[in-house]
């Protein structure tokens, strides 16, 4: 399979034609679904910002329609045997492996992700499908609760049809992580993706329903978020909504979602601390800060962006850090020797831009890049970036910049480094370099995180809890934590006809 620049791009350009032959649709009830009202956005490449396509602009009325298909289809889709709906889960997991450069190419030309990364986000899309499939024949299982003379016992079942709403980095690979336990568990969904990076999630809805997937059991509405997204939320019919986004939204959606009751699932904003003692590996640290901060052009939840150093070794980090900033290639996401690629969106950019004279004007230094870098005049490219000489309270510190741009601050020692890491309204990750093993657990425990990774980069285990504390997120995606979420738990209480009963009213 061929893997460099030109071709890249030549199958790219073969796979848009189809999206720039005529507007990209809705998928609702197993058909592809042109809307109601008529009207389009347009889409962009954040390579130049040329036209992609023209996206069917859903309104209420497509998310009606997509709700009462997934309402429809819920009755069916929950008796299904696990088993059943295990090897359905497969079959969709062959198909994405099949369309796995496809989905790479289009998605790297549609959101800027470097095509270096998109060729794993595909593989592990098909892995969620994989092992959340696996999981369907056990995923009503309970536990047995004897008593002395009753015995309980719980089981699950599927809460009904749910929402989920993905965001425009890495979208495929989200949105299964959120739709494969969703579909394990017999929840039928309506999937709203992010209108910045739409196309890869009309791919998944046609391998599903390619599949065998019955239809309105994974239904895809196109739309911004005013106009689609809040629909979503407040329809009836949807019983949770999973959101993965910006802390704000999140809110915005608990009170939509309030009337009806909805449960809901949040993975929200992060301000990460990679913290690196004086005892650490430094190559090893230095491999993962820069990894965690730069890759995946910093757009991402778990980035490690505030880099906590002890004081002792901060001037020789420091000094290789610089090296390695300044030596990141920026360039067109198809290219594979690229590592960083545009940012999403023109907007975007600006905002990720404005820290840079925030940053001067609070006092810390550019160290590397802190500009905009357009290639021949166009796209969305920044320097990755690198903040020294910051404190904690400055705004590169505290708000989340959701770019390749890293801020270094100092620390003398380990009660110091807890008390940096924890001041900030975020708690999604944190990550912790010492070869104190000691230490490595006090951190942990200290550290107020969804989740700790000690000498380690950010390393998925699909069993284990992924989530965060504070203004980062509500419930945990991973394993059978993600049934907590899409599932009810009841519990059955059996008398063995030996207790007594209180009589009242009796002679």
């Amino acid at each position: 399979m061929p893997d460099d620049f030109a071709s890249n791009c030549q199958d790219a350009d073969v796979l848009l034609k189809r999206f720039r032959a005529g507007n990209l649709p809705h998928f609702i009830n197993g058909k592809s679904d042109e809307g109601r009202s008529g009207k389009t956005f347009d889409s962009l490449t954040p390579i130049d910002n040329s036209l992609i396509g023209e996206v069917a602009a859903g309104n209420a009325d497509d998310i009606d329609a997509a709700c009462k298909a997934a309402e429809a289809a819920f009755a069916e889709w929950k008796e299904m045997p696990g088993q059943a709906r295990k090897k359905l889960m497969h079959k969709i997991a062959d198909g994405i492996v099949e369309r796995a450069r496809d989905i790479a190419l289009v998605e790297s030309y549609d959101s800027g992700q470097a095509i270096r990364f998109m060729n794993k986000a595909a593989i592990r899309g098909a892995a969620n499908f994989r092992f959340f499939g696996d999981m369907a024949p056990g995923a009503r299982d309970g536990q047995s609760l004897p008593a002395d003379e009753h015995i309980n016992y719980t089981v699950r079942q599927p809460i009904g049809p749910v929402g989920v709403i993905t965001p425009w980095n890495t979208p495929f690979m989200l949105s299964t992580w959120k739709i494969a336990p969703a579909l394990a568990a017999g929840c039928t969904v309506v999937h709203k993706p992010a209108e910045w990076s739409p196309y890869t999630a009309m791919m998944l809805a046609e391998i599903a329903h390619d599949a065998g997937l019955p239809d309105g059991v994974l239904n895809c509405v196109q739309g911004l978020g005013e106009d689609a997204g809040k629909p979503l939320t407040e329809h009836p019919a949807i019983k949770a909504v999973a959101f993965v986004g910006e802390t704000v939204t999140g809110s915005h959606i608990m009170r939509q979602g309030a009337d009806t009751l909805k449960r809901v699932h949040f993975e929200l904003g992060g301000k990460n601390p990679v913290i690196v003692f004086e005892d650490a590996d430094l190559e090893r640290a230095l491999d993962a800060v820069v990894f965690m901060i730069y890759s995946l052009n910093g757009e991402r939840c778990t980035s490690s962006s505030r880099l906590l150093i002890q004081e002792s070794v901060q001037e020789e980090f420091t000094t290789k850090l610089v090296e390695r900033v300044k030596n990141l290639k920026v360039g067109h996401p198809l290219d594979p020797a690229t590592e960083v690629g545009p940012l999403i969106h023109d907007r975007h950019l600006q905002k990720v831009c404005s820290y840079f004279d925030i940053a001067t004007s609070e006092g810390a230094t550019v160290a590397a890049g802190g500009k905009a870098a357009p290639i021949d005049g166009m796209g969305n490219y920044v320097e990755p970036t690198l903040f020294v000489g910051a404190r904690n309270d400055m705004r590169i510190a505290q708000q989340e910049v959701f770019g390749p741009v890293l801020t270094a601050i100092t620390f003398k020692n380990e009660q110091e480094a807890i008390e940096i890491a924890n001041d900030i309204d975020y708690g999604l990750a944190g990550y912790v370099w010492t070869n104190d093993i000691g230490r490595g657990h006090r951190m942990a425990r200290a550290i107020d995180a969804g989740m700790i990774w000690v000498n380690s980069e950010n390393n998925r285990h699909l069993p284990a809890p992924f989530g965060g504390m504070k203004n980062s997120g509500i419930g945990r995606d991973g394993g059978d934590y993600s049934f907590e979420f899409y599932m009810e738990t009841k519990n059955v209480c059996i008398a063995m006809g030996s207790h007594r009963i209180p009589q009242l009213g009796s002679t």
